[in-house]
């Protein structure tokens, strides 16, 4: 999983705390990382329609959902894209003792138990929302902690 992932997600639940567009620069300052880095990453949450990109003056990012109905799964897959983790590459089909392609009517144990953790995996981000991330922010950093997050994000750079 990328780095853009983390970032992504970072931006997803601070900008539940907001009703106004966010600029990218904005969120770059607020989380100390790379603003063009970070710009990727927004492209990205905006292509798979989880952001919407604001122009003009008052521009920048906001959700284009509510945050309980944004998975964890929904920003990996918008940054890092949907395929599995894991790709069998019949690699038992290779070598000196190698199973003959027509004997290989089932996928091999490895790639059942890859197949099976991915799919547990993708299931444990989907039943995560931003939503449960903010709370959870709440709760661990104190219940003023958004608040103060809303106000850093909207007041004027100058």
């Amino acid at each position: 999983m990328s780095g853009g992932v983390e970032w992504a997600l970072h931006c997803c639940v601070v900008l539940t705390s907001v009703e106004e567009p966010v600029p990218a620069t904005k969120l770059a300052e607020f989380h100390d990382v790379s603003a063009s880095y970070l710009a990727k990453q927004l492209q990205a949450l905006s292509r798979a329609g989880l952001v919407r990109s604001v122009q003009g003056k008052a521009g920048g990012y906001i959700l284009t959902r509510e945050p309980a109905s944004i998975t964890l799964l929904d920003v990996v897959e918008a940054v890092d894209g949907p395929a599995a983790a894991f790709t069998c590459t019949e690699i038992r089909q290779r070598g000196p003792l190698a199973t003959p392609a027509e004997s290989c009517t089932t996928p091999c144990p490895i790639a059942r138990a890859m197949s099976g953790a991915d799919a547990a995996w993708r299931a444990a981000l989907r039943a995560v929302s931003i939503a449960d991330l903010a709370q959870d922010v709440a709760e661990t950093s104190g219940p003023s902690a958004m608040t103060r997050v809303s106000a850093w994000l909207t007041t004027p750079q100058g």
